[in-house]
């Protein structure tokens, strides 16, 4: 028996105590009757707790499995803080004023005792199934997709039908007759991740959103105190997921629901590990306990069709639907990551419009928006609408390349595994770090950077895992993954052990500490300038070998330190959402032309001289004015070509006087002609670099006169629709002393001192393609086939599938991709053809340009069959028996 932690007959003392104590706030029950004659204890927590099942409320359910005994730790724990806090904590007191928390400490009393005392590896409850065997595991017990098996002895045993246990119905009925319950926490170990509860489809639900940013608003909480992170995974559905959980049933019946695991052992060092679980988790309950009115009919209803409506390089137009009668705000949050969490720290706009325009964004970075409407009298807030994911347009002088690896250049190579090394790779997992069966392991990855071209100058670049499992990163706090570029000259084959533990490392980059790796929410490297570099250098061989490293010791006593990671290819990878990338954003190298003058005037009072190039006032103090043109046919093809840099630069063979306070701007103009009167009203478009005065004429003859943003953008106007840019050179006096003051431009072709238009351009598309046309969707052998036609263009990279489920995608990001590449067809191979839904395709260059998007809504009438596996077979999916899913949940 482990010292320090609660018994179940402590916890009943413990709670029966606190109810005696504030009769106001704790209301303690049984609500079933265990197979060793336990009772089920329930408390219910609300201020006037007498009404407390009038309020929305948190469900709170702990130890169902026996060995997992944080629930109960944490439960107890809770209801002491409520205790100790309620009566001065703000945010406790306001959650407990509109709320109600139903805490089940233990839903297992037999098994947790029998873990306690006898066997602490325990997990089942105690029934006696009559040959030998006991036990049911209670989280396959209930009526959600219940599953009977018939190996009694199993850990995962479900009993002989669905509630066939005391305690599984004794909670259902409870849950049944009490409409009140908003959220469902489900609190086990280990992992240190969230679990939203499923509907078993491939699609997102309408609350999926809701899911995610409870879970992310607690990790958050979580964060705050010990610097943890947890991760939120809801697995791919319908396979990899187990049958007749309680968070399913929950959520079948409209229930926010997650399952909570916490820490990396199931018993831990009390004074260490599991306080600091109890302690870092607690926060995190305040508010979920809070926000359980949030999804109860005193909120206010979600906001519909919420779309993107513009989309530039810097910022993006939002807009949605809502009742115009409902006296309602809202609050729109935006974030640079999915599955983040909505606070005060991100939220970026409170309006009462139907619209919102966010500026001032980067360029070509992924936004992630989420939007609630809000009560304007009670401050109640309404569930989120489905997230909108964006990714600004780039940079009108870069180019972008997300690329993927081949399956044969992805995979895995374990020091104790040489004989199936070459199995490991395209197929389903990374598995990185050191355990006992297979010791060290090392992920390979290898990208060619064939698309890129030899003049690519990278400029940021950032590569991405998707953690799926981190159950077998089992020691608390230790060590950290990260990758490595290799010579691959040095690798004479990527999938031996001894070529890959032993190969030249150019470089070593950042590393994830093993309390920040998350399971379900994706791990970026984003590189520094070091980094890029050597991606730079790699253009040359054209391919970048990049070997993702974890621990490689383990201390004594402890037999795994592993964490698992999709590669998107194999029977259990998911496709190429979720498939690892290195997303690179460079530029190339420019072109550079001198544009000579077509015309070069000095336009005065007294007429136009025509070939000279003067500018000041004249005896009687009136403006001269230098004239310039240039034409720009000699650049190439106006719609392909991108000015990235242009100076105007001018030669003086004049001075000013001495301290004559006069300076020399240069405007880029519009007029009507060349004349004294046209000049003076022209419409001046920009200035163009800065003035020059007295001492800069006196001691340099050469200027040059820088174009900013706005002059590049005009001039690449004046270039696409054919016209000749005009260029007025002219002085400026702060008091009456200029009279007489000219300066000399030179203007002389045959020794080259005359005026020159320098720009620097790049060849690049700037407008996108048509996009494609003729859209079907079909059913072909149970998936969902999508095809169309493509845009008849030498231009054309490809066409991008994207798939949504509540909205017509306007942006190629908005959704889940499908496919990317020439074809004229693709399959859904990870959607459920049941379900309705947008599909948008969207045609593509080099760029990439994305075109505005060709739209479907697809539905069906009948019922298609969706095949699916069984998850108690995924635990022996790749090799040695290594799980791809919480294995305690």
């Amino acid at each position: 028996m482990k010292k320090q932690y609660f018994s179940y007959q402590e916890t009943i003392d413990f709670l029966n105590t606190a109810a005696t104590e504030h009769p106001n706030l704790i209301r303690v029950q049984s609500i079933g009757e265990t197979w060793e004659k336990r009772p089920i204890v329930m408390a219910t927590i609300s201020l006037d707790v007498a009404n407390a099942d009038t309020k929305p409320a948190l469900l709170y359910t702990g130890t169902i499995h026996a060995r997992e005994w944080i629930g109960i730790e944490l439960a107890n724990n809770f209801i002491k803080y409520i205790i100790d806090n309620y009566q001065f904590n703000p945010k406790l007191q306001q959650a407990l004023t509109l709320n109600t928390l139903y805490i089940v400490p233990c839903l297992n009393p037999d098994g947790f005792e029998f873990s306690r005392t006898h066997f602490s590896f325990w997990r089942k409850n105690r029934r006696d199934n009559g040959d030998g065997s006991f036990g049911v595991d209670l989280n396959r017990n209930f009526g959600v997709r219940f599953k009977t098996r018939s190996d009694t002895s199993s850990n995962t045993y479900s009993g002989p039908n669905e509630f066939s246990e005391p305690e599984t119905s004794a909670v259902r009925d409870f849950v049944e007759s009490h409409a009140n319950i908003t959220i469902a926490l489900d609190y086990h170990s280990q992992g240190n991740v969230f679990f939203p509860a499923h509907k078993f489809n491939h699609e997102a639900e309408i609350d999926t959103t809701d899911l995610n940013i409870l879970c992310a608003n607690m990790a958050f909480e979580i964060e705050k105190v010990t610097g943890r992170k947890y991760g939120i995974h809801r697995g791919k559905p319908p396979t990899n997921l187990i049958n007749g959980s309680g968070r399913e049933y929950y959520y079948n019946r409209g229930i926010i629901a997650t399952v909570v695991e916490v820490g990396t052992k199931n018993i831990p060092d009390y004074m260490e590990n599991m306080s600091q679980s109890v302690n870092e988790n607690i926060p995190a309950l305040v508010y979920a306990f809070g926000s359980a009115i949030n999804y109860s009919h005193l909120a206010p209803k979600r906001v519909d069709n919420f779309n993107l409506t513009e989309l530039t390089e810097n910022n993006i137009s939002l807009e949605w639907e809502y009742s115009e009668n409902d006296p309602v705000y809202f609050e729109i949050y935006r974030s640079i990551s999915h599955k983040s969490p909505c606070t005060d720290d991100n939220l970026v706009g409170i309006t009462k419009s139907l619209f919102f325009t966010d500026v001032q964004l980067k360029t070509s970075q992924y936004y992630f928006y989420k939007i609630r409407a809000v009560d304007q009298k009670t401050k109640i807030k309404g569930p989120y609408a489905p997230e909108l994911k964006l990714k600004t347009l780039l940079a009108h002088d870069k180019y972008s390349k997300t690329l993927f690896p081949a399956s044969q250049d992805i995979g895995y190579v374990g020091q104790y595994t040489q004989e199936k090394n070459q199995e490991h790779f395209g197929l389903n997992s990374l598995f990185i770090g050191i355990n006992k069966s297979r010791g060290i392991c090392y992920g390979v990855i290898a990208f060619s950077l064939d698309r890129l071209p030899d003049d690519a100058t990278i400029k940021q670049a950032s590569f991405s895992l998707y953690p799926m499992n981190r159950v077998s990163a089992k020691i608390e706090g230790y060590g950290e993954w990260g990758i490595s570029f290799l010579d691959a000259s040095s690798v004479p084959n990527i999938r031996d052990y001894n070529d890959i533990a032993n190969a030249t490392v150019i470089h070593s980059g950042q590393t994830i500490e093993s309390d920040r790796v998350t399971q379900g929410v994706w791990s970026a490297w984003h590189l520094n300038g070091k980094e890029r570099d050597i991606l730079q250098q790699q253009l040359k061989t054209g391919t970048v070998l990049i070997r993702i490293d974890g621990p490689t010791l383990l201390p004594k006593g402890n037999d795994s330190q592993m964490m698992q990671f999709d590669i998107g290819y194999g029977r259990f990878g998911s496709g190429i959402h979720y498939r690892p990338n290195l997303d690179i954003i460079y530029s190339r190298q420019p072109k550079t032309v001198e544009v000579s003058p077509t015309a070069v005037n000095t336009i005065s009072e007294n007429g136009i001289v025509t070939g000279s190039l003067q500018s000041g006032y004249d005896e009687n103090g009136h403006e001269i004015y230098g004239q310039l043109s240039f034409a720009l046919h000699s650049m190439p093809d106006p719609e392909k070509t991108v000015i990235t840099d242009a100076y105007l630069e001018l030669e003086n063979s004049s001075a000013l006087g001495d301290k004559k306070d006069i300076r020399f701007t240069v405007e880029l103009a519009e007029f009507e002609g060349i004349n004294i009167e046209s000049i003076k009203q022209r419409e001046s478009i920009q200035y163009i670099g800065y003035e020059v005065g007295h001492e800069q004429l006196r001691y340099k003859t050469q200027h040059f006169f820088d174009f900013d943003t706005l002059s590049r953008t005009e001039l690449e106007g004046f270039h696409l629709g054919n016209k000749q840019a005009y260029f007025i050179i002219r002085a400026t006096a702060a008091l009456k002393n200029g009279q007489g003051e000219l300066i000399n431009w030179l203007n002389d072709p045959v020794h080259d001192k005359q005026a020159k238009l320098v720009i620097e351009y790049i060849e690049r598309a700037k407008f996108a393609l048509q996009p494609p046309s003729d859209i079907k969707t079909s059913i072909e052998n149970r998936t969902t086939k999508i095809t169309w036609e493509n845009p008849e263009s030498k231009d054309l990279l490809g066409s991008f599938v994207v798939r949504n489920r509540f909205h017509p995608p306007r942006s190629p990001f908005d959704g889940v991709k499908i496919y990317a590449g020439q074809d004229t067809y693709t399959y859904d191979n990870f959607g459920n053809p049941n379900i309705p839904k947008y599909y948008s395709i969207f045609s593509y260059d080099d760029v990439p340009n994305y075109s505005i998007p060709t739209c479907i809504y697809f539905s069906v009438e009948e019922t298609i069959p969706v095949i699916e596996i069984d998850p108690e077979e995924v635990e022996i999916q790749g090799d040695d028996n290594m799980q791809s899913s919480g294995d305690d949940i």
